[in-house]
């Protein structure tokens, strides 16, 4: 396996694309033969460092509409259909807003993103002209890359927010096409690839990625970092499943550390080039949080998340320079 490693290595040093069948290969790898683990990690490591460099990219989150969600996503605290007291409330103010993205941005952070619940945000909607005021304000008094994370949205809605300043669009994938019904019923796979096709038709770079620890295979997870390839995504967020009391996934399995960190270095091979980003969850790895950073992450999003949360902006650039990045 170590000599199937590295010739896998050597080719996409080459700019040769990974197989499936040559992933699914690496899926073999026993997370208890240290010795072979850590040299797929270590291999990961190499390939992030050619195509990506040190540099290490930190991104914020605002949740900036709460709640009263239409769609049936079954990890999701903000679900309507699941009673989990999330706090629930309307688009927070462009005011609020600004007072977020600079206190972020005093910290050290590089993007800025808000977040809202609901399907999406329509074009006749008073939410869009609201967004528009918000980002132009946020593109105005600071300097950060704005991303924005508003769940299915038609063409003009996303050239609106590309006009106002956004640079970024975010729509997870999840999962696999495969597992995806699953997980929620009110929409479809089909619908989130759109929106993502459509938001690089204005101009908009995509960040897609999604949740490990659904009940979906080692094998979904590769079928989902194989079309976020096809997709040309450059951001992939990783996140960890955290099982919200009230949602249908409360009671989940969590992932095995160890597969965690396997899967993120075989995301490396697949997407040589992307940011791999650790999202929520990640403090799931534990003491091998470190140990993912040298096995093909090269982002992360930090400060707290949705309705779960995250860490500090200052100790995740400790250890972010503690492994010899540049923030």
């Amino acid at each position: 396996m170590k000599n199937f490693i590295k010739k896998l290595k050597e080719k996409i040093l080459k700019e040769e694309n990974i197989e499936y069948e040559e992933a699914k290969e690496l899926l073999k790898i026993s997370v208890d033969d240290t010795e072979i683990l850590d040299e797929l990690c270590n291999s990961a490591n190499e390939i992030r460092k050619v195509f990506c460099g040190e540099r290490f990219d930190l991104c914020t989150i605002t949740n900036a509409k709460s709640g009263r969600c239409s769609e049936d996503c079954k990890y999701c605290a903000q679900s309507k259909y699941f009673k989990t007291g999330i706090e629930e409330y309307s688009l927070i103010s462009k005011e609020k807003a600004l007072e977020e993205a600079k206190k972020v941005e005093s910290e050290g952070a590089h993007r800025y993103s808000l977040v809202t619940s609901g399907r999406g945000i329509g074009k006749n909607s008073k939410e869009i002209e609201l967004l528009e005021e918000t980002y132009n304000l946020l593109t105005k008094d600071t300097k950060l890359s704005l991303c924005a994370s508003h769940g299915i949205c038609d063409e003009e809605v996303l050239r609106r927010l590309y006009r106002a300043g956004v640079k970024t669009y975010h729509h997870n994938l999840e999962t696999s096409r495969d597992f995806y019904g699953n997980i929620c019923t009110t929409h479809t796979y089909d619908e989130r690839i759109n929106t993502i096709k459509l938001a690089q038709k204005v101009g908009l770079q995509v960040c897609s990625g999604g949740i490990w620890g659904l009940g979906e295979s080692d094998e979904d997870r590769l079928k989902m970092g194989f079309e976020l390839k096809r997709l040309g995504v450059f951001s992939v967020p990783i996140n960890i499943l955290t099982p919200i009391p009230g949602t249908p996934l409360e009671n989940s399995k969590p992932v095995n550390e160890k597969e965690i960190l396997r899967m993120i270095a075989i995301y490396r091979f697949i997407l040589p080039k992307a940011y791999l980003r650790y999202a929520g969850g990640r403090i799931k790895l534990g003491e091998l949080q470190e140990k993912g950073i040298k096995s093909g992450i090269n982002s992360a999003l930090t400060g707290n998340f949705l309705t779960t949360t995250g860490t500090t902006i200052q100790k995740d650039k400790e250890m972010i320079r503690r492994n010899g990045y540049e923030v």
